[in-house]
């Protein structure tokens, strides 16, 4: 679960999200700095870092999450770092929502696989 000291920043995590209701499961680039929405969460990433392939593999992001809800104020869910190798230590805590790291990448994020 260590992160490598010369851990290179990423522009773009990949995230996995389901929806527990409809158990519709869907994977999201995020790129750093942008928000997304899945359902009514509204995700930003603020940083992602990968090791070097010769490393231990281990991706790490920053993330905050606000659930706007369906009436009244929007409220933060999460804020924090993210590991993709161990998402129980730093989980988002969510009724209807399950959100993970699984990679930090330089990907083009218009270019998302989305599994509807």
């Amino acid at each position: 679960m260590a992160l490598s000291a010369v851990a290179q920043e990423v522009p773009v995590v990949t995230l996995g999200a389901l929806d527990k209701i409809t158990a519709k499961l869907k994977t999201i680039n995020v790129v750093r700095n942008e928000t997304v929405k899945f359902g009514t969460l509204e995700i930003t990433m603020r940083n992602c870092r990968s090791n070097p392939p010769e490393e231990t593999p281990e991706s790490v992001a920053f993330l905050e999450i606000t659930d706007l809800g369906h009436m009244g104020e929007p409220v933060r869910v999460f804020s924090g770092w993210m590991f993709a190798s161990s998402p129980a230590i730093s989980p988002l805590e969510h009724a209807v929502y399950d959100v993970w790291v699984t990679d930090c990448r330089m990907v083009d994020p218009s270019a998302s696989s989305d599994n509807e």
